[in-house]
């Protein structure tokens, strides 16, 4: 059984999911404090989000002492749409890197040039992948 929910709801997840190019990557830092971050994501079509991030990204500590996550997307301007899923993050180094992951290039391979003047600047620059297991879907219209 999925952890996506059926219904409405749940199309809006999945559409969201495969169409947003950016979802809020919620970790926890040593003081407990969240450490909310705007992040470029994948879905895999199932329960997994994939994220790539520089060898100095903090989160990366973060997910290693305490893996819970939460992501959230932006709300319409009235505060509604709201899609808040948790779960747990690991690393996934057998995770081709950016530059050659298909789906990857084929929704943010502009912008990774934008960004690192080439897909191959961005895949060096941002060689770690995390994994983020969909755990929990919440949120309402």
């Amino acid at each position: 059984m999925s952890v996506l929910p059926d219904g409405d709801f749940g199309e809006r997840v999945r559409t969201r999911l495969r169409d947003e190019r950016l979802i809020w990557l919620t970790t926890v830092g040593d003081d407990g404090t969240p450490q909310p971050n705007p992040v470029w994501f994948l879905w895999d079509g199932g329960e997994s989000i994939l994220v790539y991030n520089l060898t100095s990204a903090r989160r990366l500590n973060h997910i290693d002492a305490r893996p819970q996550v939460a992501m959230n997307f932006h709300t319409n301007a009235s505060g509604g749409d709201v899609v808040v899923l948790s779960g747990t993050a690991h690393h996934a180094p057998a995770t081709p890197p950016p530059n050659e992951n298909s789906g990857y290039t084929a929704k943010y391979g502009r912008a990774m040039e934008e960004v690192s003047g080439s897909v191959e600047a961005f895949a060096a620059a941002y060689s770690v992948p995390v994994e983020i297991d969909i755990r929990r879907v919440r949120g309402h219209r």
